[in-house]
């Protein structure tokens, strides 16, 4: 079947599934193969579901007409995300970066949605397969798309860049993340810098901070529109004042904007939104009550008061980079009685005893902080320190706090998401 007649089905359809458990009656069911499942399998299950076509690439589970074989099912959606796109032709932004994407796309749309009918991923569905579809949630009614994407090795932003013909593009940082599959920090640059690249082959637009000397160097030949923290005269957006403690407060235009979201390290993200949304011609005063009205959630960058313990909850991932400037920004809080709580940061290859010990490191000149670190990094890494405690994993740390209640404290909470921190709140 061409591309184009299984985009005429897709029209007329209620849209992509890939689990079966949310396929809705008239739904296309895509079965894209697993590390340890064929979704080919489920055809049945699917048409049973109310799946109208399930697309599969093994002819082993080819029922009748609502069934449509095709080499490969991945690829499959790939292209049709990219004939939909361009069959679309609807302005479309995209942004990467080491830390902050989730949340600057949240408040990218926040801010867009206040002038236009916006859509944007989904959660973090952000890799070869949210992407595609992502741009398959868009409609005719899409007046502008918001495409996050991420990735941990070489050539995947480009990749994602082929499928979605992004006419915008905004990179966060160059952080410490994913050292393992980009091979270090040069190797993050080099994958990131992947957008720029497309965007400057393709004569489009980058939004660019230009108070980080990395990302202004890099675009430097790109058409740009730009914002700086820092008084730049070149930035076509200057935010006049920043503070946070622990919430970000921003001001541009004379328009002071009291954010829920924590840290200092957030004003970049706050920034990005009021540049894109300048750019786009919102108006000032509908660009503060968006953000104003931004409410972080699913653990990233959370305050939660639990039995007379103010929490600040950023366990949705970690990696050096943002476990460095989450301890900086918790360390300047004017607040008592302060803990700090982090958990291992995975990902980081032959790096990650370095920049554990680093961490460690970081931590050993503050003495009035007590610092709880868990997980196998930090604790082979160990040291002996008045105010620091180490336990091998989080069990161990359940354990100790079974026996130790916290009471009128300041926590910090931070962790990659495969140690889970945010279970530290039931036994809190």
């Amino acid at each position: 079947m061409k591309i184009e007649e299984l985009h005429n089905i897709f029209l007329k359809s209620e849209g992509i599934v890939i689990d079966t458990r949310k396929i809705i009656k008239d739904s296309i069911f895509f079965a894209i193969k697993g590390e340890k499942f064929d979704a080919n399998t489920f055809t049945e299950e699917a048409l049973n579901n109310g799946a109208s076509y399930v697309i599969i690439d093994n002819k082993e589970y080819f029922i009748d007409q609502r069934t449509i074989l095709v080499d490969n099912v991945l690829k499959t959606l790939q292209e049709l995300a990219k004939y939909h796109r361009t069959y679309l032709n609807i302005p479309i932004i995209a942004l990467t970066g080491s830390n902050g994407k989730t949340t600057t796309k949240e408040l990218i749309n926040q801010v867009l949605s206040q002038k236009y009918n916006t859509k944007a991923t989904i959660g973090n569905l952000n890799n070869h397969i949210g992407v595609p579809l992502t741009l398959l949630s868009f409609s005719k009614n899409t007046e502008i798309g918001i495409v996050e994407m991420g990735a941990n090795h070489q050539k995947e932003i480009e990749f994602l860049c082929n499928l979605a013909n992004p006419d915008y593009g905004y990179i966060t940082n160059f952080g410490k993340a994913h050292l393992e599959g980009f091979g270090g920090i040069e190797g993050v640059i080099k994958g990131k810098s992947e957008m720029y690249n497309y965007l400057n082959t393709n004569q489009k637009t980058v939004f660019v901070n230009l108070d980080d000397k990395l990302q202004e160097e890099k675009t430097r030949t790109i058409k740009r529109y730009t914002f700086s923290q820092s008084q730049n005269d070149d930035a076509d957006i200057k935010i006049t004042k920043t503070t946070a403690n622990p919430l970000v407060r921003i001001e541009f235009n004379y328009i002071e904007i009291n954010s829920n979201l924590i840290g200092l390290y957030n004003s970049n993200n706050i920034a990005a939104a009021i540049t894109i949304g300048n750019f786009f011609n919102v108006p000032n005063l509908d660009i503060k009550k968006a953000i104003e009205s931004y409410i972080p959630e699913n653990n990233r960058s959370q305050i939660i008061l639990k039995n007379s313990n103010e929490i600040i909850l950023d366990a949705y991932n970690a990696n050096p980079t943002s476990m460095l400037l989450a301890l900086e920004n918790f360390i300047q809080l004017d607040k008592k009685n302060k803990i700090i709580i982090i958990g291992d940061m995975f990902e980081l290859g032959n790096e990650s005893d370095y920049e554990h010990k680093n961490i460690i490191k970081f931590l050993e000149k503050i003495d009035e902080i007590n610092c709880f670190f868990i997980g196998n990094y930090f604790y082979k890494n160990k040291i002996s320190k008045n105010n620091f405690s180490f336990f091998k994993d989080f069990e161990q740390f359940k354990s100790y706090l079974n026996i130790h209640t916290l009471l009128n404290n300041t926590i910090l909470i931070k962790g990659s998401r495969g140690i889970a921190l945010e279970r530290v709140l039931e036994f809190i």
